[in-house]
């Protein structure tokens, strides 16, 4: 299941990195830099709330839905940092639907994840 979860966000980051090419060939407002690395951030911080969750599984407490709590705070305090700073940077040219397409990569990510994990975790115990 571990290896399943792995190719499985690696997946999503592949279709998603298609996905923000194609767009940039159809709207070039769209920055393509700001929002691939974004999705590299996201499949960081998804590998590593993949291991910080499965260090949880089978502790006794409501420590699994500490960790996947903990993990998806952890994603969404990274993801307002960088649109803040994406903002604060690009006042004057702020492309407004780059912040949607950035808040439906964390989106994608988080449901993927939050699935995946929870399968994990009924099938661990």
């Amino acid at each position: 299941m571990k290896k399943f979860f792995i190719l499985s966000i690696v997946t999503v980051f592949v279709v998603i990195s298609i996905a923000l090419v194609l767009l940039q060939a159809s709207a070039p407002d769209y920055k393509l830099s700001i929002l691939e690395s974004a999705n590299v951030i996201m499949l960081i911080l998804s590998l590593s709330a993949f291991y910080l969750v499965t260090r949880q599984i089978g502790k006794p407490g409501g420590a699994f839905v500490r960790g996947v709590s903990g993990a998806t705070f952890l994603k969404l305090m990274v993801c307002m940092v960088g649109v803040l700073i994406f903002v604060a940077t690009n006042k004057d040219t702020l492309h407004k639907p780059s912040i949607f397409v950035l808040m439906a990569i964390y989106a994608l990510y988080s449901t993927v994840e939050t699935i995946l994990l929870s399968k994990m975790a009924r099938t661990m115990k």
